[in-house]
């Protein structure tokens, strides 16, 4: 089965301001752009590929910059049977994983990957739950649930 993906690179949507720091709007507004550019196309998997990006000691994104980020898909109708990958090769500050966090809040399918491999097998994977790839590897096992039925001390009973 043929795999439509669309590959977004860092280059693509981050754009620098002065002093050499990220115009968050003109990223925001680019990001918007691609992804709309995917919805016309009809491609519902996307990687979005951070690996060119290289985190100083200050994170470039603030939470609310992230969460920012994370409205742009919600304005353009990112859908729940869409999937993103977000790939990154550091993630010193879990931007990359607070941006998949949130977005699973929305109930969407985004995860983030440290390596290229596991993101493209997640986005190929169309048959297993989300939830189930947060589990891998954890066995089910089931648990016994007793109910008890509560007692009132003897002074209530009566």
């Amino acid at each position: 089965m043929p795999l439509d993906l669309q590959i977004i690179r860092a280059s693509e949507f981050i754009r620098l301001g002065t002093k050499e720091r990220v115009d968050l709007k003109a990223s925001r507004d680019i990001l918007a752009q691609l992804a709309r550019a995917c919805r016309k196309r009809g491609v519902d998997r996307a990687l979005l590929d951070l690996r060119e990006l290289h985190p100083g000691p200050k994170p470039a994104f603030s939470v609310q910059d992230v969460a920012s980020l994370v409205n742009t898909f919600h304005e353009i109708g990112f859908r729940k049977d869409q999937r993103l990958a977000v790939l990154y090769s550091s993630d010193p500050h879990h931007r990359a994983r607070l941006f998949a966090f949130l977005s699973s809040l929305h109930g969407w399918q985004v995860r983030a990957f440290g390596e290229f491999e596991e993101a493209i097998v997640w986005l190929w994977n169309t048959d297993v739950a989300d939830t189930a790839e947060v589990a891998k590897g954890v066995e089910e096992v089931p648990v016994k649930v007793r109910r008890r039925t509560a007692s009132l001390p003897r002074a209530a009973r009566n």
